[in-house]
């Protein structure tokens, strides 16, 4: 069981982040934010994928403007994303957004973040300081290099300075995120800042790369913090389709034991003693699991699709219910006694029924 620390709680539109409440996900939408019916079409995607919060990135007065219309017809909180110029925070505000995302990289300006915070502290809205390595370096001198500090401290050190100017103003609605491309120094970021602030954590790998090594990077470096108690909400950051990163994300929370999706399916590596298609058929049963309309019902449950005797009913018996395949047929056991008998094509249907 995880001990998960206690941060302070702040509302992201009706979402809920931190004290306890449940790891929320983020995705951002990929298109121009001034293209309303581009940005509300992918975000019914990403709603549908289980996306609890979405993100626009907001380039100019245009973008910020079109935060009104895209509130209207998505169902999840929109934040907006904010570099450089503080009246595009201050504009997003105007017309709707559920929180604002500022790059101390590169809004540095006290006067000018100081109106953003006014702004949103009068609109009853949260703002992330979003930390990333990236842009660290333009707060350090112009001949520093990323070897030349510890990186971790400088994105740790940086957002603590940044957050004195919120609560001078007595504004404590702050989410922090510090974000590195290598994993190692995210996760001594988030685990420095952990012992040093109680404001909600927002979890991710920045530039983490292709989908394949993106969701390497991102499950190990989210899992090792949420497995530490660390984290709030999270987004995994792939260059892929953006309902890649909440079913991504999705997955890393499941693996941890902090959320339920649906059943867990598992299933077993193979080797030469499988006679099946083993990895058709699991794709197969997490497609119908995925459709099925009783998949709430049995969400807490794990299914086991094993390649052969050796791998179960025996080593899968703390399955709920499962199938060990032989040559041309499965046998389906359930809390690892043997039920049926079922022929191969038959499988998914058979196993299907007993949810």
């Amino acid at each position: 069981m995880i001990e998960r620390a206690k941060t302070r709680q702040i509302k992201v539109g009706d979402v809920k982040i931190g004290a306890f409440a449940p790891v929320s996900i983020q995705s951002m939408t990929k298109c121009d934010t001034s293209d309303v019916k581009a940005v509300v079409a992918e975000t019914k995607r990403l709603e549908d994928a289980g996306c609890d919060i979405v993100r626009v990135a907001v380039k100019d007065i245009n973008d910020a403007r079109a935060v009104k219309d895209i509130k209207k017809k998505v169902r999840i909180p929109v934040v907006c994303d904010i570099h450089f110029n503080y009246r595009l925070a201050l504009e997003s505000i105007k017309n709707g957004a559920d929180k604002v995302r500022l790059n101390p990289g590169n809004m540095r300006n006290k006067e000018e973040v100081t109106e953003v915070v006014k702004a949103a502290k009068k609109r009853g809205i949260p703002i992330r300081v979003g930390l990333n390595s990236g842009s660290i370096f333009a707060r350090l001198p112009s001949r520093t290099t990323y070897h030349d500090v510890d990186l971790s401290s400088a994105l740790v050190g940086s957002a603590l300075a940044y957050i004195k100017i919120f609560e001078e103003l007595d504004f404590r609605d702050i989410i922090i995120s510090l974000k590195a491309s290598d994993v190692a120094t995210t996760v001594e970021a988030y685990r420095k800042m952990a012992r040093l602030s109680y404001y909600p954590l927002h979890l991710g790998v920045t530039a983490s790369g292709s989908y394949d090594s993106g969701i390497v990077k991102s499950s190990v470096g989210i899992g090792a913090l949420l497995l530490d108690g660390i984290g709030d909400t999270i987004r995994v950051s792939l260059t892929a389709d953006p309902v890649e990163e909440v079913i991504a994300a999705k997955r890393i929370l499941s693996s941890v034991g902090l959320r339920r999706f649906g059943p867990e399916i598992i299933s077993c590596p193979t080797c030469g003693r499988c006679q099946v298609n083993l990895g058709e058929i699991v794709k197969q049963l997490e497609r119908e699991v995925a459709r099925s309309p009783g998949r709430q019902v049995a969400r807490s449950m794990k299914i086991a699709v094993m390649g052969c005797e050796v791998n179960g009913p025996g080593e899968a018996k703390e399955a709920d219910l499962g199938i060990a395949f032989g040559k041309g047929s499965g046998m389906i056991f359930k809390k690892g006694k043997i039920i049926k008998k079922v022929a191969v094509e038959n499988a998914v249907k058979e196993l299907l029924k007993r949810l």
